[in-house]
């Protein structure tokens, strides 16, 4: 079953995660951001998406976010 969340399978095309291929290429600064904006993105987007989805996405972006703060 593909995680839709997690590991979504497009995002891993070519064998690297593109989340791990974007932290590696950016500064900290910037990948800060990044995840910030996706956190807005999911946020403002779930009312017209796909809801509950968008809203564990934005966790998702989240929680990555606390975990590179930390």
């Amino acid at each position: 079953m593909t995680n839709t969340v997690n590991h979504p399978k497009h995002y891993a095309f070519g064998g690297i995660e593109t989340i791990d291929y974007l932290k590696a290429k950016m500064t900290s600064d910037e990948f800060k951001g990044f995840l910030k904006g996706n956190v807005m993105k999911y946020m403002s987007r779930e009312s017209e998406k796909n809801g509950v989805e968008y809203l564990k996405k934005a966790l998702w972006y989240l929680n990555y976010l606390v975990e590179v703060e930390e």
